[in-house]
């Protein structure tokens, strides 16, 4: 349920602040009408596009079984992780321009159809990964539980913008996105390492040492707080060397980009 509470209010609030620059933007324009309509209609069509894909998604799995249905869930597993991964590279990179960037589009834009367009691309990218994200935690939990979190964390994102909007004093942003991608390559490794252990399964990667360590009788993975590190970070009691190997791969990899994007100056951060 946290994973997805922390996902859903991530991926949404992007959305939302992507939404409000733009209508920021159109108020200051001297025809705003047909342009909030073109916004309107490219918010909705965004929507439809990442609803096509989750049912995609869902008819995909449904042709799918034994074999091949475990490597189709394996590929998005691992598929959710690099684009948590992703996401939290670009927006380090980007996210403190982003508004000056969606300026920027909005004034080169044609009209109602090009604010529709830049609407409907930004929701729909944000809506697609929130796709992959959930069906990708889904695997590893339970759906009920799944979907209490997302809309908690939908309800969370709906009250965080509005505070934007409001001008909330103590509310920085910057602040909760940079804990937010902390929080979001928790998540990540914890998609990471379930994939990890489905690929040692199939005996496609071979596991070098197993266990690595014990820590079952200290802390057990399978229920308690062990139970909860493993679903939010990826705990094992009881790992395989090279999840071991990966996890400290994939985590060197993040902090050595994150601090080359901060080195870089801001026109060649990409």
């Amino acid at each position: 349920m946290g994973n997805a509470f922390i996902v859903v209010w991530r991926e949404s609030l992007e959305a939302m602040l992507v939404i409000g620059v733009l209508l920021s933007w159109i108020a200051r324009q001297e025809t705003p009408l047909p342009l909030a309509r073109g916004l309107w209609a490219g918010v909705a069509a965004g929507v439809g596009l990442a609803g096509a894909l989750g049912f995609a998604t869902w008819a995909a799995q449904s042709e799918f079984a034994g074999a091949a249905l475990e490597k189709f869930q394996l590929a998005m597993v691992l598929g959710a992780a690099a684009l948590i991964l992703h996401m939290v590279l670009w927006m380090h990179a980007h996210g403190r321009h982003m508004k000056r960037e969606l300026e920027r589009q909005a004034e080169q834009a044609m009209g109602a159809f090009g604010i529709a367009a830049i609407a409907a691309l930004a929701v729909a990218r944000e809506g697609a990964e929130t796709v992959v994200f959930l069906y990708g935690l889904g695997m590893e939990g339970e759906t009920t539980r799944l979907f209490s979190g997302a809309a908690a964390g939908f309800a969370l994102a709906v009250a965080t913008a509005w505070l934007v909007a409001r001008g909330a004093r103590h509310l920085n942003v910057r602040t909760l996105f940079r804990a937010s991608e902390f929080l979001l390559l928790l998540i990540a490794t914890a998609l990471l390492a379930a994939g990890i252990d489905r690929l040692i399964g199939m005996e496609w990667l071979p596991p070098i040492i197993d266990p690595l360590w014990d820590t079952a009788a200290w802390l057990p993975d399978g229920r308690g707080p062990g139970r909860f590190l493993a679903d939010f970070v990826g705990y094992r009691a009881r790992p395989a060397a090279t999840l071991v190997i990966a996890i400290a791969a994939f985590w060197s990899y993040a902090l050595w980009r994150m601090g080359r994007i901060d080195r870089m100056p801001p026109s060649v951060r990409g």
